[in-house]
């Protein structure tokens, strides 16, 4: 059996979320370095994230991709970098429970009309 598959082989305690950040926890390098992200980037890209969103500028989950692109980009590697997958953000919000992705709604006409348009004028 070859490195990559002795990792998901050898198995986590019941209670350990199966992940590659869990895998990389348990001690083995090889799950870590198959995460797109290095841990101080994706450290950074979580705290750049809650500091918009406390800002009032969430960030969506389609631009996360984006975002990591960029990080990644500016590694010193001599290979090319591609985007992230697809399904990277929402493995990415798995991986950090401190996000949460919420549906954001436009505000009611009633309450805008009563209230915000008052305040304005």
């Amino acid at each position: 059996m070859d490195r990559a598959s002795q990792v998901p082989a050898r198995g986590l305690a019941p209670d350990v979320p199966r992940t590659y950040a869990a895998l990389s926890d348990s001690g083995n390098e090889l799950a870590q370095s198959q995460q797109y992200l290095t841990l101080q980037e994706e450290k950074a890209l979580v705290k750049f994230i809650l500091l918009m969103s406390n800002l009032g500028h969430p960030v969506r989950i389609k631009f996360m991709r984006q975002l990591a692109f960029n990080v990644a980009r500016h590694r010193s590697t001599n290979k090319p970098i591609k985007p992230p997958g697809i399904n990277w953000p929402r493995a990415f919000e798995k991986r950090h429970p401190e996000l949460k992705a919420k549906r954001v709604r436009a505000m009611d006409w009633k309450r805008h009309d009563s209230h915000i348009y008052d305040k304005v004028t």
